[in-house]
């Protein structure tokens, strides 16, 4: 992609995401949202209060004590969390008001500042077809800005997305002081030894997956004539009838959908869909609000 800034407008998702949080009340929680039992130690239960949130009442425990009780534990304030992000050149595509990669810009930007504003620390690894940036965890305001700068660089993208070789990296770079890892992409490009790695990745961290994309990546539009389709990593190009095409291509984008979401249901990672047509803020809220109430 050619050098430039991108549209993004980070200072607004940070706040939309902030502001949605504190309707769901989680702000002060995010750091249990990574951690269904690996990274926190149960302490004790303690009296339900009307200024606690009635999510965290562990009911079979209050059954038995015949009053309400919470779970208290012992909190893990320095989480490290790093993020893994597509930067190929699928992502620099869109139908939408957003690219995919602006969309991820700030996507991951309001997601960050969530868990710099709770003391914990962030790192990122860039990669297309190979890594193009790698930046050790750490916290603060300027380690937001330099995640936020590079991301918005338009020489960051371009390459044909391999995103094995970027599991494969993570699982041998990262050291067990990891908290937590974010996989952003939007999976066009997977096989079974996708599986495999990713599968690898979670059992040594907890993983969360990310995937974006846009509409076209799932049908056509409905155009009379012929149009030219030129695929944005290998720079191919076919003209085709949309109103000929479109049945197989949705077909097509289903199957792949299909066996992208096996991949992460069998290798037991939560994941979210999100879709540049539509906001993040709210899906990514509800996402992390289901697993702190399964936490």
């Amino acid at each position: 992609m050619n050098s430039g800034k991108l549209n993004v407008d980070v200072a607004g998702s940070i706040s939309d995401l902030q502001s949605m949080l504190k309707e769901f009340r989680l702000k002060q929680k995010i750091y249990k949202l990574f951690f269904r039992g690996k990274g926190l130690e149960f302490e004790t239960y303690s009296d339900f209060t009307q200024d606690e949130d009635a999510s965290r009442i562990d009911w079979k425990a209050s059954l038995r004590a015949q009053k309400l009780l919470i779970k208290r534990y012992k909190e893990e304030r320095d989480l490290k969390i790093m993020f893994v992000i597509d930067v190929g050149d699928n992502m620099i595509f869109g139908s939408t008001e957003k690219i995919k990669c602006e969309f991820i810009t700030e996507l991951v930007a309001a997601f960050s500042m969530v868990m710099l504003s709770e003391n914990d620390q962030i790192g990122f690894v860039l990669f297309s077809d190979s890594i193009k940036h790698f930046v050790k965890y750490s916290g603060g305001e300027k380690q937001l800005q330099i995640f936020v700068d590079t991301l918005s660089r338009g020489e960051t993208y371009g390459g044909l997305t391999n995103i094995d070789y970027a599991l494969d990296f993570a699982i041998k770079t990262f050291d067990s002081s990891v908290s937590a890892v974010v996989l952003v992409s939007d999976f066009l490009r997977v096989s079974e030894e996708t599986k495999k790695k990713l599968n690898l990745l979670a059992n040594k961290f907890e993983t969360i997956v990310i995937r974006v994309r846009d509409p076209l990546d799932i049908t056509l539009p409905n155009i009379d004539g012929e149009v030219i389709l030129e695929d944005a990593e290998t720079h191919g190009q076919v003209i085709v009838n949309p109103s000929i095409a479109k049945k197989n291509y949705e077909i097509n984008a289903l199957q792949q959908g299909a066996l992208v979401e096996d991949i992460f249901k069998k290798t037991n990672v939560d994941y979210l869909d999100l879709m540049t047509d539509k906001s993040f803020v709210i899906p990514l809220s509800i996402f992390l609000k289901e697993r702190l109430d399964n936490f």
